[in-house]
């Protein structure tokens, strides 16, 4: 695919044109989530607001590297197809999606696609499927689709199902608390009062050993059979049931 120089701007372009998309229709108009929503230190949503700000930036500057290099591509007068160019675009608005499902969901736990749903990872799975491997099979079908175009798809479908299968592991992994941890971290439901948390705790058996002020983040001393029905009782995230909240045991245990 790099054989010229120019399929690299498009791909970048592409990855600007995905980040664009998150961000606009995931922070903004739905906002289902924030570039930061799932670090416990930025709570204040101004601060949440500048760091989307800071993503788009950082997107800008992507697109601006992209329409740069193609620009001096076409004063050079390089020939290049229509096809060629959406697939390099849509290869690179999957693959967007895939690097941000990997690491931002799975591995560094910053934010998920729906941060209140109970089902969070079916969530990122399904976003990480449809917006990220999909449009980089279809990208990667149309820039390689005339000449040898079978043989390429096929390289090319093996390495984005090796990337999937990484994924999808990375989010396995993470799903795992470390085995020598012997508390759970638990996140509440924004609206959660201190005499509700207690109360939630109080019907899983679960003893405080950590909270905040506010007890919108506890760590406790608790039967793990008992994890999941906290997300019954009010729970956001529980360590040991599903990402970030298993990173947060991980920290926990390695401070």
């Amino acid at each position: 695919m790099f054989r010229r120089p120019w399929p690299k701007y498009a791909l970048l372009l592409g990855i600007a044109f995905g980040g664009f998309f998150d961000g606009i229709l995931l922070h903004q108009i739905l906002q289902w989530h924030h570039l930061l929503s799932l670090i416990p230190a930025v709570t204040d949503l101004r601060t949440q607001v500048l760091w989307d700000g800071y993503f788009h930036l950082l997107m800008y500057v992507f697109a601006l590297l992209g329409l740069w290099g193609l620009w001096r591509v076409r004063l050079r007068q390089e020939e290049i197809s229509r096809r060629s160019l959406l697939g390099a675009l849509m290869a690179g608005f999957g693959i967007w999606h895939m690097l941000d499902g990997v690491l931002s969901h799975w591995l560094l736990g910053i934010h998920r696609i729906k941060i209140d749903s109970q089902m969070p990872l079916a969530w990122d799975v399904g976003w990480f499927l449809v917006f990220g491997l999909i449009p980089a099979l279809v990208g990667w079908y149309l820039f390689y689709r005339k000449g040898d175009g079978g043989s390429a798809l096929r390289h090319t479908t093996v390495t984005l199902v090796g990337l999937t299968l990484l994924g999808v592991g990375s989010g396995g992994w993470a799903l795992q608390p470390p085995a020598d941890a012997p508390f759970t971290t638990v996140v509440f439901r924004k609206g959660a009062t201190p005499d509700h948390v207690e109360e939630a705790l109080s019907a899983v058996q679960a003893r405080v050993v950590w909270s905040t002020p506010d007890m919108s983040v506890v760590v406790v001393d608790m039967p793990t059979v008992q994890r999941w029905s906290l997300y019954q009782r009010g729970a956001l995230l529980v360590g040991g049931t599903g990402v970030p909240a298993g990173c947060f045991n991980w920290s926990t245990a390695n401070a």
